[in-house]
């Protein structure tokens, strides 16, 4: 984030409904607006509607996206020195508005992404400053589901998803105010370097535009100590020796640099800065594969490659942490991302259904050591190669690139999610990719790009512990995958948190037509009715549920393992692996249950425990055939020792041991001799039979690994008779 020493005047906003573009609001129309926020949320503050995430409450604000919204306020009395000038700026829209000054109208904008600027240097104290917004775009009336926004930039995923509910926000969801510039100020910074093959220098380049153009500037780089590191003048480029490297937390420092450039007698603006380079590789071998005749390409690179090293990328998919883009703050990002990072995540996508997310995420992220996805706004449809369409998608595209590019934390772009598939049908032929191609090669060349995710060799799904006979373990330890970029195991909320939004005689038994199909937690998909819940797999595993709690309890106890067994199972194909992100790390709202490791708005649920033993940067693992075992059945497991760090370990002695009932079993010990740098080693198969009589229906495989205690791990098992 760029940090300039202006001043900025936030005025008082008011809002109406309207019938018709063209209506004047009577007086009694009128109601006070937030800025930013969203006009559902004013017209609830002013009509008293219950609380969005409580019951069924939702319900209630369907539909108001389909009317015109009008925003007004007045041009503000401000003193300014002699050639300063005022502009009316907003970083977006939501989604399309027309600015009308005096009654005039004076510019049309799309857009969430692109910045907005009008001078109003010359406007009287008290000229009338309007914003009108027009209804949300749909592109058909019916049916009212995604692909209402096949034509748009507007985020897929307002129109109604598995964990979200309709509800599409419209209205100024950034600060929009009037700023006060300096008579020679600085509209634009962009920081170019290029490191040596070795990473042992860098050539940096800083490119300033000046309001007025041609101002004279000089810049500063200066350490994390403030130390001056580096100086120059213009566009002359200058090389840093032995440049410090921003690494994610798990590999090294994420050191930053400030940038501070200054005009001559005009402003001074400062930005963090880091170097380093990222690229997607092939995994070691790849290019050897057997691929029989007649024979097609290998599988596209998919290896993080940071700073020279492979890196494994363990994470989960970021979607928007609210409803409403205007409610989030850079306070909404702080704790959930301090959770990522504790989980040991290192990667985060940021899915295309979703707004990208504001400065203050990615400033966030390049403090903490967290690499980005970043995903442009298309997601699960058919975008149409339309001229108006383009345009739109072109404009939104460069304003991201442009805001996005400069953080060090941010890995690749990504054309969207899930085009290739059945269900959206878009190719590399498609001109709405070719356009976010060329704009990412224009713009940030050294990031990667991809069209979209899954590719070939790329795997999205399955989302449930249960498949087709098959339980997660099963799964994905048949699986071949170079990456594994979106997978989910299903959990339900805490039963406290659970009676925090579903209404007391709804609560239990779970059923259809309550709030618990609101909250996603049944009929959320498709695929099986009683999805999010997945009441049918817990049946199966378990027989006739009981109360609230012993549900949740055995709903909690298969996310947690599942997530857990994919985990281990990912990095234990290392390195043709080189990806898991699970679907996925937090929610806009609260729901019954789903995928997610973090209720909203930043509660973690008992999986992200498991997940966070599961990303140990070195364990202990077992490679388990499944979840449930049978009395008198004989039990056996693969041992293993992942390693993600850039060391190797010397060696030890892993003893495997299982717990039933109390009574604990050697299954045997393993005698490694070191544990080399990132990847996984394999050790023997130990086994035992469990027992054949015994009231218990779990059972604990635990492994100790010595001398280093914390590599140890659990696992809890189910035991049926």
């Amino acid at each position: 984030m760029i940090l300039r020493e202006r001043r900025c005047i936030s005025p008082i906003w008011q809002l109406a409904r309207l019938e018709s573009p063209g209506q004047t609001p009577a007086a009694a129309d009128w109601m006070p607006a937030a800025v930013p926020g969203a006009v559902q949320l004013d017209w609830a503050a002013a009509h008293g509607l219950p609380d969005v995430n409580h019951g069924r409450n939702v319900a209630l604000y369907d539909g108001l996206e389909d009317s015109h919204w009008l925003y007004r306020t007045a041009m503000p009395a401000i003193t300014r020195a002699p050639g300063a000038r005022i502009f009316l700026t907003t970083a977006g829209l939501d989604f399309e508005a027309e600015v009308r000054i005096a009654g005039r109208p004076v510019r049309r904008h799309r857009g969430l992404q692109t910045p907005m600027e009008i001078e109003v240097t010359e406007l009287a104290a008290g000229t009338p400053v309007e914003i009108l917004f027009f209804p949300a775009p749909k592109r058909h009336p019916q049916p009212a589901d995604r692909t209402q926004a096949s034509h748009v930039t507007k985020p897929a995923m307002s129109y109604g998803w598995d964990w979200h509910p309709r509800l599409i926000p419209l209205g100024l969801c950034h600060e929009t105010e009037f700023e006060v510039r300096p008579a020679t100020s600085i509209a634009d910074v962009d920081f170019h370097y290029e490191l040596t093959d070795d990473l042992g220098a860098a050539a940096i380049e800083v490119a300033v535009r000046s309001d007025p153009p041609g101002a004279a500037w000089t810049w500063r780089l200066r350490d994390a100590a403030g130390t001056e590191v580096l100086a120059g003048t213009g566009t002359a480029s200058a090389r840093l020796e032995r440049p410090r490297l921003w690494w994610t937390h798990d590999h090294g420092e994420p050191h930053r640099y400030t940038l501070e450039v200054a005009l001559a007698g005009g402003e001074t603006v400062r930005r963090h800065v880091g170097l380093r380079r990222v690229r997607l590789v092939m995994y070691p071998g790849a290019w050897d594969e057997h691929i029989p005749m007649p024979a097609s390409r290998n599988h596209p690179p998919f290896t993080l490659e940071l700073n020279g090293r492979r890196i494994f990328a363990k994470g989960t998919n970021w979607v928007a942490p609210d409803l409403f883009p205007g409610r989030i703050t850079g306070e909404t990002y702080r704790p959930l991302l301090r959770l990522a990072q504790e989980t040991h995540f290192n990667l985060l996508r940021c899915w295309g259904g979703a707004a990208a997310p504001r400065e203050e995420f990615f400033d966030q992220c390049d403090e903490l050591g967290l690499l980005v996805w970043q995903e442009f706004p298309l997601a699960c449809n058919l975008y149409p190669d339309t001229q108006d369409y383009l345009r739109l998608l072109d404009t939104e595209s460069r304003a991201m690139i442009r805001r996005i590019r400069p953080h060090p934390c941010l890995a690749l772009w990504s054309g969207g999610n899930e085009l290739f598939n059945a269900w959206s049908r878009m190719t590399d032929q498609s001109l709405p990719l070719r356009l976010l191609n060329r704009n990412c090669y224009d713009l940030d060349p050294a990031t990667p790009f991809i069209p979209t995710s899954p590719l070939g060799g790329v795997g999205h799904g399955d989302y449930r512990f249960l498949h087709e006979g098959r339980d997660i373990f099963h799964l994905f330890q048949g699986a071949r995958g170079t990456a594994y970029t979106e997978f989910g195991c299903p959990g339900a909320s805490p039963a406290e948190y659970l009676r925090e939004f579903i209404p007391a005689d709804e609560l239990w038994p779970a059923r259809p037509g309550t709030s618990w199909e609101t909250h996603h937690g049944l009929r959320a998909w498709e695929a099986d009715e009683t999805t999010w819940l997945c009441l049918n797999a817990m049946e199966e595993l378990f027989g006739p549920l009981g109360s609230l709690e012993d549900t949740v309890a055995k709903s909690e106890w298969l996310q947690g393992e599942g997530y857990k067994a994919v985990y281990e199972e990912a990095r234990r194909q290392q390195p043709r692996c080189a990806m898991a992100l699970n679907w996925c790390f937090n929610e806009p709202w609260p729901t019954a249950a789903n995928n997610s490791l973090v209720n909203w708005p930043a509660r973690p649920k008992p999986a992200l425990a498991a997940v966070r033993a599961a990303c140990r940067p070195v364990l202990a693992s077992a490679r388990i055939p499944r979840f449930q075992w049978r009395l008198g059945e004989r039990f056996a497991c693969e041992l293993w020792l992942l390693n993600d760090t850039a060391a190797a370990w010397p060696g030890g002695v892993v003893r495997a041991e299982l717990l039933v009932a109390g009574r604990r079993e050697l299954l045997g010990e393993w005698a490694f001799d070191a544990v080399p740098p990132q990847g996984a080693l394999p050790g023997p198969t130990v086994g035992a039979a469990l027992p054949a009589a015994t009231a218990a229906r779990e059972f604990v495989l635990e492994l100790t690994a010595g001398p280093r205690a914390a590599w140890s791990s659990r696992y809890r098992l189910s035991l049926r008779g």
